[in-house]
């Protein structure tokens, strides 16, 4: 689809072409963007309408100087009332996950379930881990190549491996910096405790970015949340081990409808 008009601008968007019902919006991390949805998108066309969006400022989307985690919810919101969605299963990874958060807590009505993989409601070091990644923020491809052997499980897949890279060397460093305070400095305690949609919490068994604890902590926090735990997956547990986060994610959602 490329890049849409919406009443916050230009916006990026990938759609799997799929029609009917509420869509699956896919929300990436810091360090990715709308393509490391890829292999879901894939996975639900002709099964369920799914879409993945850029932040502003990364790949498709115009930057929005300033911008924080709540502006990233309201861009979410502006895209599903461009393509004509009222509601939408919200599926976001760490920064991602922040954002569904802060969504929910904008439109609750609005969200019919969430799906909140490697992510937290307040990290206890994200204040070191902001502040390292802002000092590194002149030169992404250094960070990245820094940062890719603790995003990823080892032995990582070298295919992976070099998508990570390239994908977070392609960043605009100013757009990185406003995403890097969005996630690392949120503080959505709150927020998550007034969740009342259905919620999977998902988590990389090996992720030590976000460990299991934080999403253990985070299920415990939301009323009804189920909680997966990924085998052999490390932070981007979606692009790593994508059959067993989607038959996770297959399983949440069939619950969810079964019950509507």
């Amino acid at each position: 689809m490329g890049a849409i008009d919406t009443a916050v601008g230009r916006i990026g968007v990938a759609d799997n072409g799929t029609r009917g019902g509420a869509p699956i919006l896919f929300l990436h991390g810091v360090g990715s963007d709308k393509n490391v949805w890829q292999p879901q998108l894939d996975h639900y066309r002709g099964v369920r309408p799914a879409l993945a969006m850029d932040y502003p400022g990364y790949g498709e989307s115009s930057l929005q100087p300033g911008a924080t985690r709540d502006d990233y919810a309201r861009a979410a919101f502006a895209v599903l009332d461009a393509l004509g969605h009222e509601r939408a299963h919200l599926c976001g990874l760490s920064l991602g996950g922040v954002v569904a958060i802060a969504m929910h807590g904008q439109a609750p009505e609005r969200c019919a379930s969430l799906i909140l993989a490697d992510t937290f409601a307040v990290h206890p070091d994200g204040q070191g881990i902001y502040d390292r990644s802002i000092a590194a923020s002149g030169d992404l491809r250094a960070l990245a190549e820094a940062r890719v052997d603790v995003l990823l499980a080892q032995p990582a897949d070298p295919s992976i491996r070099a998508e990570v890279v390239e994908t977070m060397a392609a960043i605009e460093p100013a757009a990185y910096r406003l995403a890097a305070e969005a996630v690392w400095l949120a503080d959505q305690g709150d927020r998550v405790a007034a969740i009342d949609v259905p919620t999977l919490v998902l988590c990389g068994a090996l992720d030590v970015v976000t460990p299991p604890a934080l999403s253990e902590a985070l299920a415990a926090s939301i009323a009804g949340a189920a909680l997966a735990i990924i085998a052999g997956a490390g932070h981007l547990a979606n692009l790593e081990k994508p059959a067993e986060f989607n038959a996770a994610v297959d399983s949440f959602l069939s619950r969810v409808e079964q019950k509507n």
